[in-house]
């Protein structure tokens, strides 16, 4: 590494030696920031007419420059300028030239400026307008997106969540889910655009100039809204660019949301959509493709547009005020990132334009997969009568009208997202017809029919079952309980006995005593049966009262019974 034999002519002055050939190298930024040559000229003809009407300048002198300047920019547009990394950046370059054009009078063009409010309002112009761009680019795109949604506004189609059938909804309005995303893109810009639209210029190098200038002037020619109110922030902060990126890095990931649908809608398995041959690709060896790739470049563009987003972040977090040179690695980062933003409106807007629904597959899909499951539910909800009864057999449970009700349903549906959508297509939303779901309503009919019948049949061989108990147990409460009950009724009226004699019987044989109020609590036990059998039939109550009533009858009657009749009463 040697030195070179001259200092830098704009500032090497003190210098005694040039710079190295890799301080050359790693300080021009001339190979990118070229891109603000119409931007620093526009700067620099106001700054000089701003100059002449202070009086710094002459009328000559101003007029030279801005007539040389134009020179300067002819040559560049027509590919005939010569840039020098030897001068750095595009604002010497542009001196220079000038200079060689006008000759003295070009030196003069630097009075009450530096390069750091120089490049501040270069960058801050050339961001402004690719926020324009922006916009127009995105309102291009909602402009086809429009169209698609009038177009299909009543093609039914399924919903997804999870990338699984999910509830339908119709082309239309899933073309203007993505209208109101760009939309706020759109006004992100536009917000942006608004923020950025104060002037640097006059600044200097940071703490202004103690010329007399004008800032509103050249604030106004330059088409700002106002001067920066700080110095420090005119020339150090580059959150315009930030904001830019944000913007479009938002911007990005909605077009990579999209593209990642149409990769999808345009595949065999779904069919959705068909993308014209302006924007597919073939294959080299397999001769039945026809490749998505400018939907999969434009799924791809958000990695470069966010990593120039998080690398401009980087750059910035850690600069103490006013300028540092770290500051010159803002450009590139931004430069890149909108050149991709508006190649990927570019190329989704002509996608979208281009691309065709297909109306059949869309209604096949969305007559698949129980689509309307949640609007039955919540229309049963809402209509009580039409509730499904247990063990109910299949006509009872839809009245014949499976199908009917099921189209009211999705027609409710329709109903509630045609209130929601954009008033341009509610009354399209609202004649949504439901071709497609015939399939639905006869697999919810035949699976309602075979639940039905087996509930049916158990339901039988439980009665049947109960019948059979209740029988079973009628038999033994007679024979335990009514039959001992009459017998000992008998054995004691028939000893002559009246009340006393039965209570001085009792108190006279606990044993007898005993067994009549295990008489009485059996009575009871089978006159719950009957209460239960007559009452409360079909209830847990009278399903409870058959084994207990059976229980206690066989506990008290049937042993009291063979208790008199081997043990006579003494």
């Amino acid at each position: 590494m040697t030195d070179r034999p001259s200092a830098n002519a704009m500032w090497g002055g003190r210098f005694s030696k040039g710079v190295d050939a890799i301080m050359e190298a790693i300080n021009a930024s001339i190979g990118y920031d070229k891109r603000l040559a119409a931007q620093d000229i526009a700067g620099s003809r106001a700054h000089a007419a701003m100059l002449a009407a202070q009086g710094l300048l002459t009328d000559n002198e101003a007029g030279a420059i801005r007539e040389g300047l134009l020179t300067v920019l002819s040559e560049i547009e027509a590919g005939e300028f010569a840039f020098s990394t030897a001068l750095e950046d595009i604002h010497m370059n542009v001196e220079n030239r000038l200079k060689e054009i006008i000759g003295e009078p070009a030196g003069r063009l630097h009075t009450a400026r530096s390069r750091n409010d120089q490049v501040a309002v270069d960058f801050r112009m050339w961001v402004r307008d690719q926020a324009d761009a922006a916009v127009a680019g995105l309102e291009a795109l909602i402009r086809a997106l429009l169209d698609q949604a009038e177009a299909g506004a009543d093609w039914v189609m399924p919903g997804f969540t999870h990338l699984q059938t999910a509830q339908p909804v119709t082309w239309g309005h899933h073309m203007m889910a993505y209208v109101e995303m760009f939309a706020r893109d759109t006004s992100r810009f536009r917000d942006a655009r608004a923020r950025m639209n104060e002037s640097p210029l006059g600044a200097a190098a940071l703490a202004g100039t103690g010329f007399p200038i004008d800032r509103h002037m050249t604030a106004q020619a330059l088409g700002f809204d106002r001067p920066m109110a700080n110095s420090l922030d005119a020339v150090s902060d580059r959150d315009f660019a930030l904001e830019f990126l944000s913007a479009s890095t938002i911007c990005a990931m909605h077009l990579s949301r999209f593209a990642e649908e149409l990769v999808i809608w345009s595949s065999a398995q779904f069919r959705f959509v068909a993308l014209s041959d302006s924007f597919s690709t073939g294959s080299s060896i397999m001769p039945q493709k026809k490749n998505p790739d400018a939907a999969e470049l434009i799924r791809a563009k958000i990695g470069r547009i966010l990593g120039a987003t998080v690398a401009l972040f980087t750059v910035m977090k850690g600069l103490p005020l006013a300028y540092s040179k770290d500051m010159q690695e803002d450009k590139e980062q931004v430069f890149d990132a909108a050149d991709s933003l508006m190649l990927a409106l570019a190329a989704m807007t002509g996608m979208v334009s281009d691309m065709t629904a297909n109306r059949e597959s869309l209604a096949a899909a969305a007559g698949s997969g129980f689509s309307t499951a949640t609007d039955l539910a919540d229309w049963l909800v809402r209509e009580p009568e039409h509730a499904v009864p247990r063990g109910a057999s299949c006509h009872r449970r839809t009245g014949g009208a499976g199908r009917g009700q099921g189209l009211r349903s999705r027609r409710s549906f329709v109903g509630r997202n045609a209130r929601g959508a954009c008033p341009d297509h509610r009354r399209r939303l609202r004649r949504a017809h439901c071709r497609g779901f015939g399939r639905f309503a006869a697999e919810l009919r035949r699976h309602r029919a075979r639940a039905g019948a087996r509930t049916d049949r158990a339901l039988a061989r439980t009665a049947r079952l109960m019948s059979g108990l209740r029988l079973t147990y009628l038999l033994l409460a007679v024979v335990g309980a009514v039959w001992p009950m009459v017998h000992l009724l008998g054995y004691l009226f028939g000893e002559g006995g009246s009340l006393p004699g039965m209570v001085a019987l009792w108190t006279a044989n606990p044993a007898v005593a005993g067994l009549t109020a295990d008489l009485l609590v059996s009575g009871v036990a089978l006159a719950v049966w009957v209460v239960a059998e007559t009452r409360v039939r079909k209830n847990w109550i009278a399903l409870a009262a058959i084994p207990a009533t059976f229980l206690v009858g066989v506990s008290f009657g049937l042993p009291l019974y063979l208790f008199l009749r081997t043990r006579p009463i003494t």
